[in-house]
C-alpha cells in the first residue's frame, strides 16, 4: 500500500487573520486530510473552522504533539501514514517544526522514508527578522530564553557577545506574560548602543515591529503583556 504524506501546515500568528496570510494551497490540503498532530486541540479545531471549507470537524481526528511526547506515542500516532493516509502537523501558532514539537514528526517521517511536504506560511521568526534591518545572512534562533532570571541574564550577554563576534543576528522570544521582564533584562543588561528590534503581535490589527538602540528604548514606555513577540538583536 501506497504511504501517505506528512503535511506540515502552518497556521495563523494572530486572531482573524486567516483571509489574508492562510493561501490557497494550504486550504485545498486541509480540505482533504483528516489526521492531524497538533500542539493544542482546541486551538487545531478553531483554526480550521475559520478556514470556513465546509469540514465536519467532528469527523477528523486529532492527537496531540507536544514536548511531552513519547517515542512510542509517536510511532502509534504516525501510524494512518501506513495505511496510506495523509497527516497535517500543526503548530500552536505559525509553522510547524520550528521552535514546536512539530520537528520530532519530521525526524520520524523521514526514517521511514514518508514524503514530508512543508507549506509556505506566516513565521513570526522570519517575519521579525525581514523587518528588523539585521543581517539576513548569518542568524541565529534561540528560541525561548531560561526562565531563571541569572541564567536568562547570562544568556543575553551571551548572545550580545556572539553577535558581536560573529556579526550575527539573534533572534529570540518569551512566552507572553513574561515579556515584559525580559525587556526588563535587555535594556538593564545589553550595551546601550546595541540595536534591539521588538517584534509584536505579526501580522495583526496592532502589529508593531521597530528597531531602535538600547539607550532609544529606555526612553520609551512600551507594554509587551500577555502579546506574542520576537526579539531580535544585532551589535550593529
Amino acid at each position: 500500500m501506497k504511504k501517505g504524506k506528512l503535511f506540515l501546515i502552518p497556521t495563523v500568528l494572530a486572531e482573524d487573520t486567516a483571509e489574508k496570510v492562510i493561501n490557497q494551497e494550504v486550504r485545498d490540503v486541509v480540505r482533504n486530510v483528516r489526521y492531524y498532530l497538533v500542539e493544542n486541540i482546541r486551538t487545531a479545531r478553531r483554526y480550521i473552522s475559520s478556514l470556513k471549507l465546509g469540514i465536519n470537524i467532528e469527523e477528523l481526528h486529532f492527537e496531540v504533539l507536544d514536548k511531552k511526547t513519547k517515542e512510542t506515542d509517536l510511532s502509534r500516532m504516525m501510524q494512518p501514514l501506513f495505511e496510506g493516509n495523509d497527516i497535517g502537523v500543526m503548530s500552536e501558532a505559525g509553522c510547524p517544526g520550528i521552535a514546536d514539537p512539530g520537528s520530532a514528526a519530521v525526524a520520524f517521517a523521514h526514517q521511514k522514508a514518508i514524503e514530508v511536504v512543508p507549506l509556505s506560511g506566516p513565521s513570526s521568526m522570519f517575519l521579525a527578522l525581514m523587518g528588523s534591518g539585521f543581517n539576513g545572512q548569518s542568524f541565529a534562533f534561540h528560541g525561548y530564553l531560561p526562565i531563571d532570571k541569572k541564567e536568562r541574564i547570562q544568556a543575553i550577554k551571551n548572545l550580545e557577545a556572539e553577535s558581536l563576534r560573529q556579526k550575527r543576528t539573534q533572534i529570540f522570544m518569551e512566552t507572553p506574560f513574561r515579556n515584559n521582564q525580559l525587556l526588563e533584562d535587555l535594556l538593564q543588561h545589553l550595551h546601550p548602543n546595541t540595536l534591539l528590534c521588538i517584534a509584536k503581535n505579526l501580522t495583526g490589527k496592532d502589529a508593531f515591529i521597530q528597531t531602535k538602540r538600547v539607550m532609544e528604548w529606555k526612553k520609551i514606555p512600551i507594554d509587551l503583556h500577555k502579546v506574542p513577540v520576537v526579539f531580535v538583536l544585532s551589535v550593529g
